[in-house]
């Protein structure tokens, strides 16, 4: 079995995948012998399906996953590891927001016994940059995260999480959520189900502009959290 699948969430993304690819394939190369890259290509317009392609005739251990439409961040990452190898499966976001350096570390926690472990911008030691109102966001949504649904954790979006293969197909049997509430949701779940999970301080940089909308995906995650609060 390959050791490490990991996950670039792609949805018009033609001016960055390239690069993204070659950076990561650069950094797995330093901390395992067996991985693979899927592009998980999620409806793009702007030819990041084509670039994609391109990539995966190139080298040996990159896939590319295409949708005709748009499946929304959940949906397409839970495709993606449905299709994926690796005994460890990662994602990142595309556009490399974290720092690379800790792909070691967030792979390094799976392979200590770990069953998920994800990357924080929110803890003290963290080094992470945001704008003002995004921060405000952030920090608003995560209070409400630990205080309505009893997480233990202070950062459930960062776009840099790893997991044990059992445990996240186990946790994909009951994660409802198909955008971007998935990574919290996830997160909520395994703590509730006493997975292991391991939360640590990162550099943090946006990259270009976001495909998160404040005004209706905001809304929308805060629904989320009411429905799952409901459910649990």
């Amino acid at each position: 079995m390959t050791e490490v699948s990991l996950v670039l969430p792609a949805y018009n993304e033609a001016e960055r995948l390239e690069e993204a690819v070659r950076q990561t394939a650069g950094t797995l190369e330093r901390i395992t012998q067996s991985f693979e890259i899927i592009v998980a290509e999620d409806g793009s317009t702007d030819g990041t399906d084509r670039i994609a392609e391109q990539l995966e005739a190139r080298y040996l251990y990159v896939r590319h996953l295409h949708s005709d439409e748009r499946q929304g961040r959940g949906k397409a990452l839970n495709r993606a590891f449905g299709a994926a190898h690796g005994a460890i499966l990662v994602y990142i976001d595309v556009d490399l927001a974290t720092d690379m350096r800790h792909l070691a570390g967030l792979i390094g926690r799976i392979r200590d016994g770990y069953d998920l472990a994800t990357g924080s911008r929110m803890l003290p030691a963290s080094d992470a940059v945001r704008s003002a109102k995004r921060g405000f966001a952030s920090r608003g949504f995560n209070l409400l995260v630990r205080v309505l649904l009893k997480s233990r954790l202070y950062d459930h979006q960062c776009g840099f999480k790893a997991f044990r293969r059992e445990a996240l197909f186990d946790l994909l049997d009951i994660v409802e959520d198909e955008h971007w509430f998935w990574d919290t949701e996830i997160l909520v779940r395994a703590q509730r189900l006493g997975y292991s999970v391991a939360e640590f301080p990162v550099r943090w940089r946006p990259g270009s502009a976001t495909k998160v909308d404040l005004k209706s995906d905001v809304v929308g995650m805060g629904l989320a959290i009411l429905r799952l609060r409901r459910e649990l």
